[in-house]
């Protein structure tokens, strides 16, 4: 079986089980996803949103949370890793969306990744979430995933993604980021995968090696 029909089978059985994986931060607006994006590397969801619930129920807007000090930024997010840097980079990219992008978040990978602290990743989710883009953002769950199932193989995050777009068929790659992400967060785990709860596990090279 060829790795476009593996993808195939994979990507059926996972939509069987959820057809529309999203992603679990919590947000009202593009420029809070964006911004919730930005707090999650390095860090859980859950410690994103518990963060964030606070957060944007003051400073929900560029414009607003540009009126914050970088001090009152750090506390506000210093339960989140690298808070010092983050909180540059968040009151510097509003900065930009108020007075350089009319107060709305590029949609474009060039002028997102613009932004201090947006890197591919980021925009990726960005693009694929806000702006319905058929993008994949590989982080520590995708790359663990696709290289343990053996469906896109890749020492780095951009090899990875690219035989990602290249194997998965097109009706799954606007879901597929999430998709991947769920499941390496509740059954192939880092430590200790779920494969009796797994059920692509006939079709994964790790499984046959164990």
């Amino acid at each position: 079986m060829n790795i476009n029909n593996i993808c195939k089978k994979i990507f059926d059985r996972l939509a069987n089980i959820n057809p529309t994986p999203k992603t679990e931060l919590i947000y009202d607006s593009n420029f809070q996803l964006l911004i919730s994006v930005m707090l999650s590397a390095q860090s859980t969801d859950k410690s994103v949103n518990s963060v964030t619930k606070i957060l944007f129920s003051s400073y929900g807007t560029a414009e607003i949370m540009l009126n914050l000090k970088l001090l009152e930024m750090e506390n506000l997010i210093r339960k989140i890793g690298l808070y010092h840097m983050k909180a540059r980079n968040i009151l510097k990219t509003c900065d930009l969306i108020v007075n350089k992008f009319g107060n709305k978040v590029p949609e474009s990978r060039e002028e997102l990744e613009s932004l201090p602290g947006v890197g591919r990743k980021t925009a990726n989710v960005v693009l694929n979430v806000a702006f319905n883009q058929p993008t994949i953002a590989v982080d520590t769950h995708v790359f663990r995933v696709a290289n343990r199932t053996g469906i896109a193989k890749g020492k780095n995050p951009l090899d990875v993604e690219k035989k990602l777009i290249k194997n998965i068929p097109k009706k799954y790659l606007h879901n597929a980021h999430h998709s991947l992400v769920l499941f390496g967060r509740y059954i192939c785990t880092k430590r200790n995968p779920k494969c009796d709860q797994c059920t692509i596990k006939n079709l994964c090279e790790y499984y046959k090696k164990i």
